[in-house]
């Protein structure tokens, strides 16, 4: 069957670069968010949907994602966090437009940074889970070690990790769409570029997770899922 071709979009920075400017009130529109919002609850629902705890979303974007996931777990305290001023307006923005009660407040988290501080920040030091979409593959390779590095130190007992996004599967490309897009981010940017599973299974090991599932997406996307191995 021949693949129809993935267009190769990233976005690094909601509202600039001739995309949609925020509402008067600071909410931006991720065009992806309407997209792939439900096959991913589809997957987070097998172990949120009637759990209590909190969760931490690194990279948060618009917001968007954290307003609906909030949502439709409502035994969860979600965190949202990014590290750009006008992601964190938008996520505030949803927030307030959402009126979903367990969604937290923004936290401006540099995930480039080894420790995260988050006690001095106002959130918890244990999470069931850690989530982040659309994001190792826009940012340095310190961004992935570290978030793998905070999974092994903030994840709960049975708590997991989960990475949204494209991946190589151990070296290989899944699609020529994303054998392009790899190509077009590390044109962008050296520092960027797909993940290869290989890769992050090593960084799973060092710190403590396993590479439970990875759950095929549309686009050519997948989630990873990662779960912990050694005591809390």
């Amino acid at each position: 069957m021949t693949e129809s071709p993935r267009k190769p979009e990233h976005v690094a920075e909601y509202g600039k670069g001739g995309m949609p400017p925020p509402e008067a009130d600071g909410r931006l529109d991720a065009g992806a968010f309407h997209r792939n919002h439900a096959p991913i609850w589809t997957v987070l629902s097998r172990f949120l949907r009637q759990r209590t705890g909190d969760v931490l979303e690194i990279g948060s974007g618009t917001g968007q994602h954290a307003a609906e996931f909030a949502r439709q777990a409502p035994g969860i305290f979600w965190w949202p966090s990014d590290h750009l001023e006008s992601h964190i307006r938008s996520i505030a923005a949803w927030r307030a437009y959402s009126k979903v009660p367990n969604l937290q407040a923004p936290v401006r988290i540099d995930a480039s940074l080894p420790d995260w501080h988050l006690a001095e920040r106002g959130l918890p030091e244990t999470f069931i889970a850690i989530f982040s979409a659309n994001v190792i593959h826009i940012a340095p390779w310190a961004v992935t070690q570290n978030l793998f590095a905070a999974a092994g130190r903030h994840l709960a007992r049975d708590g997991r990790l989960y990475l949204y996004g494209p991946f190589r599967r151990d070296g290989v490309h899944n699609s020529p769409g994303n054998q392009a897009f790899d190509a077009n981010l590390r044109r962008d940017n050296p520092e960027w570029g797909v993940r290869d599973t290989a890769d992050l299974k090593k960084l799973a090991d060092a710190n403590g997770l396993r590479l439970a599932e990875l759950v095929e997406m549309p686009s050519n996307n997948a989630i990873l899922v990662f779960e912990r191995i050694t005591p809390a």
